[in-house]
């Protein structure tokens, strides 16, 4: 679990139900859906357990303690991935955005956190680096593990700490988090820089150069569209769903979606009960705007957490169901395209989610309910695994093509933004 200084409107206080396993099986929506993801296995394009092991209470960091063998703690293991059909699964390497100070640091820590939990479980998981390597992993029957850092602050302005990140593994980048970077607006700050600046634009360029894909979950609107306008490769949205369904300024607008297929990028649908349903984005806004307000200027975590649960405690949430998700599903397709949507389900970042989908083993129901609604085994593939797939080759492609005309950028936030 996130820390609570870094928590977005969607991380709630809601007691977890485990995920019912007996008689879904049976259905034949269910069983179709599980054929189908038999072959073609999940690429999901955001999950926090490196963060939830940092913070683990009973041995923070000790990812050789936490045993995703059996059933872990949190949302994520090794038995329920199995359960999910998950073939592929970008790791949050989250830090803070409001820690202030040593972030690389503690990014580096994320990092290493992330790729001991890969080398711990050599045969049930495998890094991977490109598209190609998440086909090999998936037919040696490993989850191919890739890793995306979830807010620009972690570079603090500097292109050089940009690329060791790449060297390190890293294959996306979140330009945002909660806060506003030097170079770019957060949906949930308040406005600065109007979108990009010209510094962050040449981040874009030079995630570009990278083979970085850039992440658009968490930005503002017009970091958005300032993204799309300047990015050669395919954008995506890790965890983020659409706004025409539920209006938070987390999900994504329709005159955004609109855009992706020219971009040729992606939003990978997410699972959070606030950005899934109105009514528990509605309850939720108001104790999240009291929450802030009391504590504001608390900086222990224990006395955060304290304030959180008294905030959140006894509330009764309104009921998110697995229709909803795939409400926000065929909205994606609906506007961008088929093309351009997938799964980015959140876990172990929040703990509020639709009924029969609290943890990583649930993806089936989903499936089950787009086939109950007509979906062909073609677009179902597209968004288990396929879309993912395509986004990062061509990534990958793009990149091959710039590093033989561009070096890598030597560009400053001083000398860019400047006459800002």
């Amino acid at each position: 679990m996130r820390s609570l200084s870094a928590l977005p409107l969607a991380v709630l206080c809601a007691e977890v139900v485990p995920a019912p396993t007996a008689g879904a099986d049976d259905e034949p929506a269910m069983a179709r859906a599980l054929e189908l993801l038999a072959k073609h296995p999940i690429v999901d394009g955001h999950n926090d357990l490196p963060w939830a092991i940092r913070e683990w209470k009973e041995a923070p960091g000790a990812v050789e303690r936490y045993d995703l063998r059996q059933k872990s703690p949190g949302q994520t293991d090794l038995p329920r991935l199995e359960q999910g059909r998950v073939g592929a699964q970008f790791w949050s390497v989250y830090i803070p955005a409001e820690a202030g100070g040593d972030f690389v640091r503690t990014q580096l820590e994320q990092i290493d956190v992330a790729r001991r939990i890969v080398a711990r479980h050599p045969d049930s998981m495998g890094l991977a680096l490109s598209a190609r390597d998440v086909e090999n992993e998936a037919r040696w029957g490993r989850v191919g593990s890739l890793l995306g850092i979830e807010g620009g602050h972690a570079i603090e302005n500097s292109l050089a700490i940009l690329r060791t990140y790449h060297m390190l593994g890293v294959r996306y980048m979140t330009l945002t988090h909660s806060k506003n970077t030097d170079w770019a607006d957060s949906a949930t700050d308040a406005p600065r820089h109007g979108g990009l600046s010209r510094f962050g634009e040449e981040v874009v360029r030079e995630m570009n150069r990278l083979g970085m894909l850039v992440d658009l979950s968490h930005v503002s609107t017009e970091t958005m569209h300032d993204a799309l306008r300047v990015s050669e490769a395919p954008v995506i949205f890790s965890h983020s769903s659409a706004k025409a369904v539920c209006d938070h300024p987390r999900n994504v607008p329709d005159d955004v979606l609109a855009l992706l297929p020219k971009n040729g990028g992606m939003v990978m649908v997410t699972f959070v009960a606030a950005f899934v349903s109105p009514e528990f984005a509605a309850k939720a806004a108001p104790l999240w705007k009291a929450y802030q307000e009391k504590s504001r200027g608390v900086t222990d975590a224990a006395a955060r957490e304290k304030l959180y649960r008294e905030t959140f405690s006894g509330v009764e949430w309104p009921k998110v169901t697995v229709a909803q998700v795939a409400d926000h599903v065929e909205h994606v397709r609906k506007v961008a395209g088929i093309d351009h949507v997938g799964l980015g389900g959140d876990y172990d970042g929040n703990d509020a989610w639709p009924e029969g989908m609290e943890d990583v083993s649930g993806y089936p129901k989903l499936f089950a309910e787009l086939i109950r609604r007509g979906w062909s085994d073609e677009d179902l593939a597209k968004l288990a695994r396929g879309n993912a797939l395509r986004v990062l080759r061509q990534a990958e492609e793009v990149a091959a093509r710039l590093r033989t005309t561009r070096l890598p950028s030597m560009a400053t936030i001083a000398e860019l933004d400047a006459a800002r």
